[in-house]
């Protein structure tokens, strides 16, 4: 098999590539900002000791994380047009997608990270008269979001690497944009090929990054 990768040049003048590669980033930023702000909502929820709110949250982080991501988009993009009455797209279907299933794992990193917190910060905290969502906003979550930094920025990394999903329903994503110029320059085996070198060398800049920001916190600790 003789590979030729000569297409990339026009791929990328065309903006097949660099579409998909946008999508796929905002992508990751919403749902990252969007789980990660229900995410601690919800594990608010988890650790407040009323069991009205504790079990609802519960079973949505216990059901999200039971089912793959993949039949998770379908669902939602099959679905919403029932719910909403209406077709809302790939795109923000994706987003919703995205953003209510990462809720659940980003949950859990910050869940780990508030009961990592020393138990006598929230007695002190208590002791000056604060309510529990102050403890929480002024004391506790600085404190939990700089110890869950590394987790939390791992788990964006393979949320990127989740987002090539949306291309079971027709998202126009990263890997979509080099399968379509794979597909227009008839070089379909070599556009997966450099899809994959792509998300490789992205993700591993990333992780590289992510070890090094660790490796500087556990020296302020």
């Amino acid at each position: 098999m003789n590979l030729d990768f000569s297409f990339v040049d026009m791929a990328l003048l065309q903006g097949f590539v660099w579409k998909g590669l946008r999508f796929s980033v905002m992508l990751t930023l919403v749902a990252t900002l969007g789980g990660l702000a229900l995410g601690t909502l919800l594990a608010l929820m988890r650790l407040s000791g009323q069991k009205w709110l504790q079990w609802p949250a519960a079973i949505y982080i216990s059901g999200m994380r039971s089912i793959p991501l993949v039949m998770v988009i379908l669902w939602f993009y099959l679905l919403a047009p029932f719910i909403i009455g209406r077709p809302i797209g790939a795109e923000y279907s994706a987003a919703l997608t995205f953003v209510a299933f990462e809720a659940a794992y980003f949950s859990e990193i910050m869940r780990a990270g508030i009961q990592s917190i020393p138990r006598g910060q929230v007695f002190a905290a208590e002791a000056l008269g604060m309510t529990y969502l102050q403890n929480m906003r002024l004391v506790i979550l600085p404190q939990a979001l700089r110890n869950m930094l590394p987790v939390l920025l791992t788990q964006t990394i393979i949320l990127f690497q989740d987002t090539s999903l949306v291309y079971a329903i027709g998202a126009y994503d990263l890997l979509k944009g080099l399968d379509v110029a794979g597909k227009t320059y008839g070089r379909t085996v070599e556009a997966y090929l450099l899809a994959a070198a792509v998300y490789f060398v992205i993700c591993f800049c990333l992780s590289w990054l992510v070890r090094r920001l660790h490796a500087k916190i556990t020296i302020i600790r």
